[in-house]
């Protein structure tokens, strides 16, 4: 599953965060959050603790 970056940015911008935060927030390491951010392919579960961090659906920051 891939994570579409400028959707992800988007949404971040969004929510205040930057990349330390949302990694936090998500309980994710954050080499796993930057391999979402440059568009590699992540887990399912993946994308779903980034969009939940950021309190949107999933939908809204895959491509």
């Amino acid at each position: 599953m891939k994570v579409d970056r400028s959707k992800l940015e988007l949404a971040m911008a969004r929510a205040c965060m930057n990349p330390a935060d949302l990694a936090i927030k998500a309980g994710l390491p954050r080499p796993t959050l930057n391999n979402a951010i440059v568009g590699r392919d992540v887990r399912p579960v993946t994308a779903g603790r980034i969009a939940k961090a950021l309190g949107v659906d999933v939908t809204e920051i895959i491509e």
